[in-house]
């Protein structure tokens, strides 16, 4: 099949980090016998400045067409009160999670060989989970209101949302996941002791749906163990499974002690197919360092490398399965090169980096 992706470039760094991803690709594909349409869409920050548009229902329309979409980063640009709001994290980002149901937020959190990790004596063996998180539900349907606003009798509220069906699709994604990891274990990280509602339906939708799986071993942690067991013991951990807003919270816990937002990839999913999942470094757009060539590009590489394995379970698609293994390995294949070096002051360019992956495929 000809994989159509739908191109976001983005805000600062994210067209240069996207174009030097797409290098990669084309160098890539031949080998696999991959073959890819692409499409550009101007979705961000800087196009809302310029033009008020965000993103509306024909512009989504249009994007179902596509089997992925390719995100290089949007927002963080100088402040201008257009933006407040979080209107591009709104229209853009949440706007495309909630209508086309990427209902699974995929991280994985794996300690790459030569990136440092702010872990005392932990080595690449020790750091190698994947975390998956509720993409939907939560806190994030804006559930609530303010009344009484800006006077001293503000009262405001927002609601935490869980529904079985939300809970147990994403539980049960989480479970075929562990079943195909070598250790096959899952964790389900919440907060009952004080969730009490919100808890129970997890815990109980975990447990039930743990006898579908005699496989895969399982275990609970508060989200405030979890945190310590992070620092302390990531190695307890296989794959996670988490709501919402915690998993927001805890994925970027686990991109540090991986070596940093510069390494961590991600992945929006729609695991049933029907509608594009979408793909993405989890760093920012970066601007002060936007088209000086001073981007490191190996995040947004991976995250190319997710959605091509990714994309290709979902179409049952080897060619693209096969291709995204080999990008991911040829990432693991430079990072020693960055042994001794922070990601984003390496000395390396942008092109420079690019140049090291296609050579390692």
């Amino acid at each position: 099949m000809t994989l159509r992706l739908a191109i976001l470039p983005g805000d600062g760094i994210g067209p240069e980090v996207v174009d030097a991803a797409l290098s990669i690709l084309d160098a890539a594909k031949a080998a696999d016998g991959l073959t890819y349409d692409s499409q550009r869409f101007p979705f961000s920050a800087a196009h809302f400045l310029e033009t008020g548009h965000v993103l509306d229902d024909a512009d989504l329309d249009t994007l179902r067409g596509f089997d992925a979409i390719f995100l290089g980063a949007v927002g963080g640009l100088p402040n201008d009160p257009r933006l407040a709001g979080g209107v591009i994290e709104k229209g853009i980002l949440l706007k495309l999670r909630f209508a086309l149901d990427q209902y699974i937020n995929l991280r994985p959190v794996q300690l790459y060989p030569g990136i440092e990790t702010p872990l005392k004596n932990k080595v690449p063996e020790d750091i190698d989970f994947v975390v998956v998180r509720e993409n939907t539900e939560d806190l994030y349907c804006g559930l609530g209101g303010v009344a009484r606003e800006k006077t001293p009798h503000e009262v405001s509220n927002q609601t935490m949302l869980a529904t079985r069906f939300g809970v147990e699709r994403c539980v049960r994604y989480a479970f075929e996941l562990a079943r195909t990891r070598p250790r096959k274990h899952l964790t389900l990280v919440h907060k009952t002791n004080v969730l009490t509602f919100v808890g129970q339906t997890w815990h109980r939708t975990f447990t039930e749906v743990a006898g579908d799986y005699s496989d895969v071993e399982t275990a609970y942690h508060h989200v405030d163990a979890c945190c310590m067991y992070m620092v302390n013991a990531p190695e307890v951990y296989d794959t996670v499974v988490v709501p919402n807003m915690f998993g927001d919270i805890i994925t970027d816990l686990g991109a540090a002690i991986a070596g940093g937002m510069g390494i961590a990839s991600s992945g929006n999913l729609n695991p049933d197919g029907a509608a594009p999942s979408m793909f993405e470094p989890v760093h920012g757009s970066a601007p002060d360092i936007a088209g000086q060539n001073k981007a490191n590009p190996i995040a947004t590489i991976d995250s190319l490398g997710l959605l091509l394995r990714e994309t290709g379970r979902i179409k049952h698609d080897e060619t693209a399965i096969k291709c995204g293994q080999r990008i991911g390995a040829a990432v693991k294949k430079v990072t020693p090169n960055f042994t001794g070096k922070s990601l984003d002051r390496s000395g390396y360019g942008t092109d420079d980096i690019a140049k090291m992956v296609i050579d390692a495929l």
